[in-house]
């Protein structure tokens, strides 16, 4: 169990960690926010705070231990869509897969999260 839980802390931890630096420049909406989001992915700019929240909301509710396990859930969830509609963009405007590739370490990353988490859940019980 111990294991289990230092591993989950540490994965969670940066995780947490790459959310919340991803997302500081999107809640101001800054330049490179929006250069990136709006003008070159097409977003529309009132997207850009939004997700910033949400992923900082995400983040937080990874981190609170006394959080429900389906609000966590949910938290993975959103993180997935999140990385996911990211690594969709860049392939639907013709990036070169060098362009985009680090993400697929983000999404790693999660998919560990998500299985200690799991798997911290089952030894709990």
């Amino acid at each position: 169990m111990k294991k289990i839980t230092i591993a989950y802390w540490i994965v969670n931890g940066l995780l947490a960690a790459f959310m919340i630096f991803s997302s500081l420049d999107n809640v101001v909406t800054g330049e490179q926010s929006v250069a990136f989001i709006h003008d070159k992915m097409g977003y529309p700019v009132y997207f850009i705070p939004w997700i910033g929240v949400a992923k900082i909301l995400g983040a937080i509710a990874i981190l609170l231990p006394m959080l429900p396990a389906r609000v966590k859930e949910w938290a993975y969830f959103g993180f997935f869509m999140d990385l996911s509609t990211a690594i969709y963009s860049f392939i639907a405007l013709g990036e070169h897969v060098s362009g985009y590739a680090p993400m697929f370490i983000f999404v790693g990353v999660l998919i560990a999260a998500y299985i200690l988490h799991h798997k911290r859940l089952k030894a709990a019980a």
